[in-house]
C-alpha cells in the first residue's frame, strides 16, 4: 500500500464549538439514559464513586491526547501519536482496533433506532436500519460542517435534556417533593452510601467505563479545525470535566428521588424518576431523547470510521483510494464503505444471530480498553524521550509517570476485573484475540514489504 497522493486534504470547516459539542454527544447517549440502570443495581448509590473513578480516568487519557497534541501537533488523531510514541505497529493497530469498534457500533445503533421506529413504521427491522445508516451516510458526505452542525444540536438536546432533568429534580427534592429530611429517610432505609460493601463500586466499573468512552472522537474531529492541536487542547481541559458534572449530578438527582432498589436493570432510571414526579409523557420525552442519542451516535460512527480510513491511507496502513477527497473535501468512499460493512454486520443479525453477529459483538466489546491503552503506553514513551531532549511542554500530565502508569493499571484492573466475569470472559478474550490478530497483521504486512523489495 502507497500513501496517498500529495494535496489530498480534508476541510478544516469545523469549530470549537462542533468539537466540544460532538465530545459530549459521543459520550452522553443511551448509556447514561438506559445504561446507568445496570450500574445502580450492582453498586447502590455507590456508583457515583464509579462514576468518579472512571471519569478520571478518562479525564487523564484526554489529557495526554492534550499533552501529544501540543507537543508534536499535526500528527493527526490519537493513532498517530501511537505511532509516533511506539512505533508503526501501534498507530497500525490502534486505527484498525478503533475501526472494527466503531463499524460494529454503526450496525448496533442502527438496530437500536431501528427497534425503537418499529412500532410506528411497518417495515423490518433490516429495512429500518438500513434507512438510518443511509441517512447519516447522506449527512456525512454531504460536508464535514454539516456532519459537524448535526452532532452540536443533537448533544445540544441531550444536554438540556439532562440539565432540565437534574432542575426539576433538584426543585422536587428542596420544594414541592415530600421534603428533604424523608428523602434522606429513605435513603438511610435502603442501606445507605454502600448497600452493597465498598467492592461493588469497583464490581461495577465494567458496566460504566464503556458509557463514558467516546470523548476521543475530539481528537479526531479537531484534525478538521483551523487549530488542531489547541482544539484537542481544549476539549482534554474541559469537556471531560463536563461530563462528569452531567453524569455524577444526574444519577445523584435519581438515587435522591428513587430508592435504588426499585431501579430496574435495562429500563431508563430517569423515567422512573420522572414518574415519581409526576410528570405527564415523561417516558415518550425520554424515549425520543434516546432515540435522538442513538442517531447520533451512528452519526458519529459513520464520521470517525472514515477518518480512520482516510488516516490509515495517508501512513500508508490501508488502501491509498481511502485518502483521496471528494469535491466537497470528505473522504466519501471511506464513509460509502463504511455504511456498507455496518450494514453488513446488521444482516449478520438476521442469517446468523448466534454466531457470526455474537462473535462480531463479543470481539469487538474490550478492543476500545485496549486502544486507551495504547494511547497512554504511547504517552509515556513519548514524553520520556521529550524529558530526554529537555523540551518545554505547556500542556502536561501531572506528577509523570506516576499518574500516567495509574491510568496504565486502571485499565489493565479493569480487563482482569471483566476476564474474572463469566458473562464477560469470552468478550475479553475474543477483544484480545482481534488486538493479537491486528499486530500480526502489521508484521506480516510489514514481513512481505521486505520481501517484495528483495526479490
Amino acid at each position: 500500500m502507497s500513501a496517498s497522493p500529495p494535496g489530498e486534504a480534508l476541510a478544516h470547516s469545523l469549530k470549537p464549538r462542533h468539537v466540544a459539542m460532538i465530545s459530549i454527544g459521543g459520550i452522553i447517549g443511551a448509556g447514561i439514559f438506559v445504561g446507568s440502570s445496570a450500574a445502580i443495581h450492582i453498586a447502590g448509590p455507590a456508583v457515583l464513586l464509579t462514576y468518579a473513578l472512571c471519569g478520571m480516568l478518562v479525564f487523564v487519557i484526554m489529557r495526554m491526547l492534550g499533552e501529544m497534541a501540543m507537543a508534536r501537533p499535526g500528527v493527526g488523531s490519537f493513532t498517530g501519536y501511537a505511532a509516533l510514541g511506539l512505533g508503526p505497529w501501534a498507530g497500525f493497530t490502534t486505527a484498525w482496533l478503533y475501526y472494527y469498534f466503531w463499524v460494529i457500533t454503526i450496525a448496533v445503533e442502527a438496530i437500536a433506532g431501528a427497534n425503537m421506529l418499529m412500532p410506528f413504521i411497518p417495515l423490518p427491522m433490516w429495512a429500518l436500519a438500513a434507512l438510518l445508516i443511509a441517512a447519516m451516510t447522506l449527512v456525512n458526505l454531504f460536508s464535514v460542517k454539516t456532519y459537524g452542525e448535526f452532532e452540536f444540536w443533537f448533544a445540544s438536546l441531550k444536554v438540556i435534556t439532562i440539565i432540565g432533568f437534574m432542575a426539576l429534580g433538584l426543585a422536587y427534592i428542596f420544594g414541592f417533593g415530600p421534603g428533604l429530611a424523608r428523602l434522606t429517610a429513605g435513603f438511610a432505609s435502603h442501606g445507605g452510601a454502600f448497600p452493597m460493601g465498598l467492592g461493588a463500586a469497583f464490581t461495577a466499573i465494567p458496566v460504566v467505563i464503556f458509557s463514558m468512552m467516546g470523548s476521543e472522537v475530539a481528537t479526531i474531529a479537531a484534525v478538521e479545525t483551523e487549530d488542531p492541536a489547541r482544539n484537542i487542547v481544549r476539549a482534554a481541559r474541559t469537556v471531560t470535566l463536563r461530563i462528569m458534572f452531567f453524569y455524577i449530578g444526574s444519577i445523584a438527582v435519581i438515587l435522591a428521588i428513587l430508592p435504588w432498589a426499585n431501579v430496574v436493570s435495562g429500563k431508563s432510571p430517569f423515567v422512573a424518576a420522572l414518574s415519581i414526579i409526576k410528570v405527564p409523557g415523561a417516558e415518550a420525552v425520554i424515549g425520543a431523547v434516546i432515540f435522538t442519542a442513538i442517531v447520533s451516535c451512528l452519526n458519529s460512527a459513520i464520521y470517525v470510521t472514515s477518518r480512520m480510513l482516510f488516516e490509515m491511507a495517508q501512513r500508508g496502513d490501508a488502501p491509498a483510494a481511502f485518502g483521496r477527497v471528494s469535491a466537497r473535501r470528505v473522504p466519501a468512499l471511506g464513509i460509502i464503505v463504511s455504511g456498507v460493512a455496518g450494514f453488513a454486520v446488521v444482516l449478520s443479525s438476521v442469517f446468523s444471530p448466534d454466531a457470526l453477529f455474537t462473535f462480531l459483538l463479543q470481539s469487538s466489546g474490550a478492543t476500545i480498553l485496549c486502544v486507551y491503552l495504547l494511547i497512554s503506553l504511547s504517552q509515556i514513551a513519548l514524553r520520556r524521550r521529550l524529558d530526554a531532549a529537555g523540551e518545554q511542554l505547556t500542556v502536561k500530565v501531572w506528577a509523570f509517570p506516576v499518574i500516567s502508569w495509574t491510568a496504565v493499571g486502571g485499565i489493565i484492573a479493569v480487563l482482569v476485573m471483566m476476564a474474572m466475569m463469566p458473562d464477560q470472559r469470552l468478550q475479553v478474550a475474543l477483544s484480545l484475540a482481534v488486538f493479537a490478530a491486528c499486530v500480526s497483521a502489521h508484521f506480516l504486512r510489514r514481513q512481505r514489504a521486505r520481501n517484495a523489495q528483495v526479490a
